[in-house]
């Protein structure tokens, strides 16, 4: 078996080594590891940096691309990924010492599980704690993970290669980020994944990341965003809870305001359209303030 992992990174060099040693720890499982860099045309040491980790340990195959966004590397990269699973791994993230035995057991235990297209595990912080919540189905989508199941947190995801590989991350307006979520629901029209609750990954959150400057990356970013937050206006809500709806009509209404675009005729559902037109004005007034 083999896995691929996914890395994008920018001026990151220097944190590439705590990933590196992961893999090392994970590599006398009998899995096959091949490690993708994608470098999203950075300033520091990165090439050098990953020069020195090309052993016969591991294969790593390292790329590099005018400065154009992670979402665009990871597309990349995936086309080039030939193991049968892929994983995403930021270059902020690490897995934990037994991960790869995990997801090799998962995955020859649910192989020939028909219409799935991966597995969902848990992500840990440094200190070892859960970020978000266990999972309560073990066969779910990430849509009704998140907007159903009341799920807060970050999650690992191992995909089926030849799956995964039919889907890419979509940009609008030559933006450089969209959040992973909106290739995640177009594959949960198709598939679902099954869920383990157990961590396979550590992260650990740098003041310079997508996570915490996500306000930015709103204001960079807001046409991707407005697709995604329309898309799910656009499905069969039935069973989202109130407050979840009123997040995505919120944002819905943010993005619309930044790009200067108002539309609820492809909003599903009666009480959505209510509540758009009910939010719609007073949601303008604090996305100016925002």
């Amino acid at each position: 078996m083999k896995i691929s992992v996914l890395t994008p990174t920018y001026n990151r060099g220097e944190l590439l080594d705590k990933l590196y040693q992961s893999l090392l720890k994970n590599s006398n499982y009998g899995v096959d590891i091949e490690w993708l860099i994608m470098d999203d045309g950075s300033t520091d040491n990165t090439e050098e940096i990953v020069k020195k980790f090309q052993t016969d340990k591991i294969d790593i195959k390292y790329y590099k691309q005018e400065n154009s966004g992670k979402m665009l590397a990871i597309n990349k990269l995936a086309i080039e990924a030939t193991g049968e699973l892929i994983v995403d791994c930021d270059s902020d993230d690490y897995f934990t010492n037994d991960a790869f035995e995990i997801i090799k057991k998962v995955y020859e235990e649910n192989k020939e599980e028909k219409n799935i297209y991966g597995f969902c595990f848990l992500k840990y912080d440094q200190k070892g704690d859960n970020i978000g919540q266990n999972f309560k189905n073990k066969k779910t989508t990430m849509f009704d993970l998140y907007f159903k199941e009341g799920e807060t947190g970050e999650k690992a995801i191992v995909f089926l290669a030849k799956i995964r590989k039919e889907y890419k991350h979509k940009l609008e307006k030559n933006e450089k980020f969209v959040t992973e979520a909106r290739m995640y629901h177009e594959m949960d029209l198709k598939y679902k994944m099954i869920c383990v609750n157990k961590p396979i990954m550590i992260c650990e959150y740098q003041e310079n990341g997508y996570t915490k400057n996500i306000k930015k990356q709103f204001k960079k970013n807001p046409y991707g965003y407005y697709e995604y937050f329309r898309e799910i206006l656009e499905r069969d809500m039935k069973e989202v809870t109130l407050k979840k709806r009123l997040y995505v009509i919120k944002h819905y209404i943010l993005f619309g305001y930044l790009i200067k675009k108002y539309e609820s005729k492809n909003i599903k559902g009666i009480t959505n359209k209510v509540l758009y037109f009910i939010l719609l004005i007073p949601g303008i007034l604090k996305s100016k303030k925002f």
